[in-house]
């Protein structure tokens, strides 16, 4: 399969990289697990770049390569369930969108505010508008997320049905998570390597031991694993590749989280290094749709049957 980026990709990607270059660097003097701008989150919105999905010549792949560039950023948005799963509710589905499964509904949700839509799958796809007294916020979370717990059953909202499959909805949610990681991933090691190559012990960058070039060499491939699954699915939408793209998503995050933690030392428990703002995301996402058991037994179950 040839993932070679096209002309039209690349073109999308450059504009986007130049939109968020204000973004691209923590604010100096900031705090807290989860940062965000509302400012951000507007020019992406009226950008246009959430809808390539929507342009069957563009697609799933150029959808999944926008939500990896914008996860790279240390601001978290909403950008994964909106790029892959908003073009399969049809227009006029306004943001942020979360994405509920009705036998998880108390697990806090990640973007959840009053005025997100909230996309529950069951036996059918629905969504419906939050309003201010079905949420409520959830500001102690780690998660790095802005996240908020959902205070209602959402069989008794008043809930638009969607005429598509559930696991229709769930394979491309696979796929934005797991492009989502690749990006999370990319930039905590981009960090951490930049660190590795400043800080000096022995007389000497710690980037030049062999012990730690070795872990970082395996952290890369990881992250590369995570970025080709993810685009594949996306170019397949099969339900087995989806699954095994963040099913190694998940163990990537697992494996490389604890990695870049221990290569940073004391700093790596911070706020002061934004390391945390991929990292805990991560952890997240780690989580998400029953966690890894979930997709190794969904991805049998596709392949096998």
């Amino acid at each position: 399969m040839d993932l070679s980026l096209t002309s039209d990709q690349i073109a999308i990607l450059d504009a986007l990289d130049g939109m968020v270059r204000p973004y691209a660097a923590m604010p100096i003097g900031a705090t807290g697990f989860a940062l965000t701008s509302a400012d951000l989150d507007r020019e992406i919105g009226e950008s246009g770049f959430l809808d390539v999905g929507r342009d069957p010549d563009l697609g799933a792949v150029t959808a999944a390569l926008v939500v990896e560039r914008l996860a790279r950023l240390p601001f978290a948005t909403e950008a994964a369930v909106s790029a892959l799963i908003g073009p399969l509710l049809g227009e006029g589905t306004g943001g942020p969108l979360c994405v509920v499964d009705a036998a998880r509904l108390h697990r806090p949700l990640r973007f959840l505010a009053p005025g997100a839509t909230v996309v529950v799958l069951g036996d059918a796809v629905t969504s419906f508008t939050a309003a201010a007294d079905q949420v409520r916020a959830e500001p102690e979370s780690l998660f790095a997320y802005p996240m908020g717990t959902l205070l209602v059953d959402p069989s008794t909202a008043l809930a638009t049905r969607h005429d598509i499959s559930p696991d229709h909805v769930r394979t491309h949610l696979r796929i934005a998570l797991a492009a989502e990681a690749a990006g999370l991933l990319s930039a905590a090691l981009e960090v951490t390597c930049t660190y590795l190559a400043d800080r000096q012990q022995f007389g000497r960058p710690l980037a030049t031991f062999q012990a730690l070039r070795h872990r970082l060499a395996e952290a890369q491939v990881r992250t590369n694993g995570v970025r080709w699954l993810a685009l594949k699915a996306a170019a397949t939408l099969d339900a087995g590749d989806a699954a095994l793209a963040l099913l190694h998503a998940q163990e990537a995050a697992r494996a490389v989280t604890y990695d870049l933690h221990q290569f940073l030392g004391a700093m790596g428990m911070t706020l002061e290094h934004p390391l945390h703002l991929w990292t805990y995301r991560l952890k997240a996402l780690i989580g998400e749709l029953g966690g890894r058991a979930e997709q190794a037994a969904a991805a049998a179950d596709a392949i096998w049957g």
